[in-house]
């Protein structure tokens, strides 16, 4: 499942000239979608999870992605040691 609040931060990324310039956002979502991957739609539940998480994470994406993980019942994969520290199922990417 893609997270539209990964979309979201790819897109506020991208237009502040944070990523290659040479990647265009759209184009991967829709390679991404075409592949069947499934989005996931931020959800008034997911954001009322949002409020119960310890603030051990500041970026407000993240702490969406980990919301909707909780409530949905899916496996986050990061890097983000951060998001690890989250009582959340997950797959360290770094490994």
């Amino acid at each position: 499942m893609l997270s539209v609040a990964c979309v979201l931060e790819i897109s506020i990324k991208h237009g502040a000239g944070r990523l290659n310039p040479d990647h265009n956002p759209a184009m991967l979502i829709a390679e991404l979608l075409e592949e069947g991957v499934l989005p996931l739609d931020v959800k008034v539940e997911h954001a009322l999870r949002l409020a119960s998480l310890p603030l051990l994470h500041g970026d407000p994406f993240d702490r969406i992605l980990i919301a909707q993980a909780l409530t949905e019942g899916h496996t986050l994969v990061t890097a983000d040691p951060q998001i690890l520290a989250y009582d959340v199922p997950a797959i360290d990417a770094r490994k």
